[in-house]
């Protein structure tokens, strides 16, 4: 595992994620969330403790996490053996261990959190959800999502149309 650490500050009014570039992300007004970037896996991991006293403002929220957790496995019976400890910077300086969580595990975590500033993230999370539905049952969305995202970032017509044909050359070969 190949991680560099982040605070990360979080400052953004409407409570949604925005990632920006690899070294920011907004969420939460004032509030920081320590990350590590794991160049392995490409993906972030997020302090849980840090995420989960942004979204229910406890006191302890190291106990929160720590019934969140008890609550989850008794519902789903998921064990949350894929969340690992690293060492990140705490409020003192130390380095010391935190539970962590990548983006799709801190995706479920937040779907479990009773509170008011975790409805948009809910409400994104249905809202995709129900748009993968749509590509299931009508394929040919996906293809027309793909392309308005390649416009919206500033692709041209030529490059989305040989962008797509080499996609279907690559299905090709492999076969």
């Amino acid at each position: 595992m190949n991680v560099q650490c982040r605070i990360i500050k979080i400052n953004d009014k409407k409570g949604l994620i925005k990632l920006t570039n690899k070294n920011e992300i907004k969420l939460f007004q004032n509030e920081q969330i320590r990350t590590k970037w794991d160049s392995e896996i490409e993906d972030y991991y997020f302090s849980v403790i840090d995420v989960i006293a942004v979204l229910t403002e406890s006191k302890n929220p190291n106990r929160y996490w720590s019934d969140l957790k008890i609550k989850l496995k008794d519902e789903s019976g998921e064990p949350y053996e894929d969340i690992v400890k690293l060492k990140m910077p705490a409020s003192d300086g130390k380095m010391r261990l935190t539970d962590v969580a990548n983006s799709k595990q801190l995706l479920r975590i937040i779907q479990s959190v009773p509170s008011p500033k975790a409805e948009p993230f809910k409400q994104w999370l249905a809202q995709l959800g129900k748009e993968r539905l749509d590509e299931i049952a009508d394929p040919e969305q996906a293809i027309e999502r793909a392309i308005n995202t390649y416009r919206m970032k500033g692709y041209s017509e030529e490059w989305i149309t040989q962008r797509l044909k080499s996609i279907e050359i690559r299905k090709r070969f492999n076969k």
